[in-house]
Formats: C-alpha cells, sequence, structure tokens
C-alpha cells in the first residue's frame, strides 16, 4: 500500500461526492483542482456549497469545462461524474475528427490525453452500457477505445448501493482506468495471462479491481457473456468503431491491450440499511406533510395504461406499474432523482415517526441516503436545490470503498 500522496482532480464537482468519500478513505489523497459549474444557471449553488464546505481557492472553479480545462495542473488521479451523452465522432477533412460539441466526453479525453494521470475514475449511469438504442453499447465502445488508444486499461462494475448495505437502490457504472506504466495495469494484464485460453473468467472476479469491495458470486452458471474477447483495435480507427460498433456490455467486464471481455455478475449481497433507519425520529417541520387529499398521489403512483401515437400516426399503449405508495421503510429506498420533493411520480412518500402521518423526505434525509453528513447541503441554497443536488450526486461510501481498494494496488 502506498504512502505517497496522491493528487487529484475532481471534474463536474457537484457538491463534492467524490472528494468526500476519498478523503474519509485517506488523507493521502489531496484534492489540488476542482471544476462545479451549472450550465445556464445564475446561480451556482453547487459550487457556492463546495466552497463552503473545502473553502474558497484559486483551484475551485466555477467554469466551463471546455475553457477551465486549460488550467488543469498535472495530477495522479481524475475522478468525476457525467452525463450519458452521445459520444459519436466525425471525419472532418484535414482537422482529423471530432466529437459532438458539448460532449463532456471529449473534454475529459482531451484532460487525459494532456496529462495522462495514471489512474481514473469515473461514474456514470448504467444505461451508459447499452446507449445509444440503435446502436447499443456504441457509447461505451467509443469511451474504451478512446482509453485503450491513450494507454490505459480498464475494468468496470455496475454497483447497485443497496446491494453492498447502503440504504439506497441506486445503480451506477463505475469505470477505473490504469495507465500501462502503474502496477495496477500490470496485475490485471497477469490475471488476463494466466487465464486458460480466456475460459476462466472467474478470476477477473476474484482477483479484479472491485473484487474485494464489491464481491460477486462465483459458483454459479451464467450464459450472459460476450463469447469473444472483443476486439477494439480491429477497427481501423475511432471514427470507424464509431459509425460501426456495436455489442453487449455487461454489468461487469475488462479491458486489457484492447481486448475486452464482459460478464454479467451476481453480486454477493450485503444485507442494506434501510428507509427506516434513516428517517428522522424526532418531529420535523409541518410543511413536509402531504396536505389534502392523497387521491392526487394515489393516480400518480398506480399503474397505468395509456394510447398514444407515434409520428405517422401508428397508436401504441405506454404503461408502467405501480409504486409503493407509501415506501417501504422495512427496504432500501428507491433512486432519488433530481425531482424529488415535487408532486411526482418518483418522489419519496412515507409515514411519519411521530405522527404517522405521511410526508416527503427532508433533505437531510436524502443527505443519508446519498452518505453525506447531515445538513451537508445547508450552506445558503435553496431547499429545492437541496433536493436537486442530491438527485444529482452519488453515494459517498461506494467512492470510499473504491478510495481505499486504489490504496491497495498503486
Amino acid at each position: 500500500m502506498t504512502q505517497k500522496k496522491i493528487n487529484v482532480v475532481e471534474l463536474f464537482a457537484g457538491v463534492g461526492g467524490f472528494r468526500v468519500g476519498l478523503e474519509r478513505s485517506s488523507n493521502l489523497y489531496d484534492t489540488i483542482w476542482a471544476n462545479q459549474w451549472e450550465p445556464n444557471k445564475k446561480m451556482q449553488h453547487a459550487y457556492d456549497c463546495y466552497v463552503s464546505r473545502f473553502g474558497k481557492s484559486d483551484s475551485h472553479v466555477n467554469e466551463d469545462i471546455a475553457t477551465a480545462k486549460n488550467k488543469i495542473p498535472s495530477h495522479d488521479l481524475l475522478v468525476g461524474g457525467f452525463p450519458c451523452q452521445d459520444y459519436s465522432v466525425a471525419r472532418t477533412g484535414a482537422q482529423g475528427i471530432e466529437g459532438k460539441k458539448g460532449v463532456l466526453w471529449w473534454h475529459i479525453n482531451d484532460i487525459i490525453a494532456q496529462h495522462h494521470p495514471s489512474y481514473i475514475i469515473l461514474e456514470n449511469v448504467d444505461r451508459l452500457l447499452k446507449s445509444p438504442t440503435a446502436q447499443r453499447g456504441r457509447d461505451f465502445g467509443v469511451m474504451l477505445r478512446c482509453l485503450n488508444d491513450l494507454g490505459y486499461s480498464v475494468e468496470w462494475r455496475i454497483v447497485n448501493a443497496a446491494d453492498y448495505g447502503f440504504a439506497q437502490r441506486r445503480r451506477r457504472v463505475f469505470l477505473a482506468a490504469f495507465k500501462y506504466s502503474t502496477e495496477a495495469h500490470s496485475k490485471l494484464t497477469n490475471i488476463v495471462n494466466s487465464l486458460d485460453d480466456h475460459s476462466q473468467y472467474e478470476q477477473l472476479y476474484s482477483n479484479g479491481f472491485f473484487s474485494s469491495i464489491f464481491p460477486v458470486q462465483t459458483n454459479i452458471e451464467t450464459n450472459k457473456f460476450s463469447e469473444e474477447w472483443l476486439d477494439q483495435m480491429s477497427f481501423a480507427d475511432l471514427p470507424e468503431l464509431s459509425e460501426s460498433f456495436s455489442a453487449t456490455f455487461y454489468n461487469s467486464g475488462i479491458m486489457v491491450n484492447g481486448n475486452v471481455f464482459s460478464k454479467e455478475v451476481t453480486p454477493v449481497e450485503i444485507d442494506a440499511t434501510t428507509l427506516g433507519k434513516i428517517r428522522h425520529c424526532e418531529p420535523v417541520d409541518d410543511k413536509y406533510f402531504l396536505k389534502g387529499s392523497l387521491e392526487k398521489w394515489r393516480r400518480l403512483k398506480g399503474a397505468k395504461r395509456i394510447q398514444r401515437f407515434r409520428p405517422n400516426g401508428e397508436p401504441y399503449f405506454f404503461s408502467e406499474g405501480a409504486i409503493c405508495f407509501p415506501d417501504y421503510l422495512d427496504k432500501p429506498a428507491r433512486t432519488m432523482l433530481t425531482s424529488e420533493s415535487s408532486v411526482n411520480r418518483s418522489t419519496h412518500v412515507i409515514e411519519d415517526a411521530v405522527t404517522g402521518n405521511f410526508r416527503l423526505l427532508t433533505p437531510v434525509e436524502c443527505e443519508r441516503l446519498n452518505g453525506f453528513d447531515d445538513d451537508w447541503t445547508n450552506t445558503g441554497m435553496p431547499e429545492k436545490f437541496r433536493y436537486f443536488t442530491m438527485g444529482n450526486s452519488l453515494v459517498v461510501p461506494i467512492v470510499e470503498k473504491i478510495g481505499h481498494r486504489l490504496l491497495e494496488v498503486v
């Protein structure tokens, strides 16, 4: 385990979820630069919260990453969560190739190309692995090809926080990339080289980067796996891959020296913290309680089958199942969205511990679902933005686990 400081750059920092998790895991992580910027917003509430918690500094930048990326210092570890977008590239004549404008991945790619950090930890929604619908897997394939071309091996895993003991059923894909010069890359290469004709895949799930922190069952048979190692280098260049590539990426996988293997794995589940355990035991403000008739909420939460029409006039039925009302207190919470607290189908409604009446979650309860300290976002922002930032955030203890694990392989 290293005893050297690891200089961290945090992109799309939000209210600091990556930084909090890494710093909880060790004081060896030193965040030397961070960027948070909400486009088209006059008030930058998340950035203000970040500064309130970590201090005002020239290294805390509230600026579009398109221009801020030119100010980033050299660093060891690059971290960040970013939206699932269209990662396609196009040929641009004498200019070479170019990604779609406004897509954040290409800024990340530029940063990696300039600084070549030893380690990269990225987080995204799980649908990234199936995007876009018309060419499933292409966007993730583009990401992997970019990282391969820049000299990195990769391991990824979709993690549902509730499977590993936490209070929210939040599924996110975490990607760990290691520069070829690192010991971590050598360890992944050794695992791959030890496989017997790539058939003993279980070794990847007992010795890989995520294996000890997010263990999976290795004694079950599954037909869900890529039958061949996908050779990203079989494409002439990135535009050709962007135009032609499609593949099935499952919830775990690895890329070493341009070869990609993916498999659906089953977590070794840990008893999760329930929604009831993070609920306030003391009285809460009356403003959180539902007022008047509950019929509107019951309609929102109920099952639906609605006829709609395609642009060509063809009819179809939109269906969705019922959501529990109120939410179960003896289970983990559902995934929080940015619309939490609004009159919305996805909003949590719980039975109050003191009165037994139905109410919304408080901002503090939402912070607890993501593993932040109570009142982390109570830094002057309007209450609806406290909910918004938690809907945009990640589960901090998951990052804490990743921070511990990274120190074991560097």
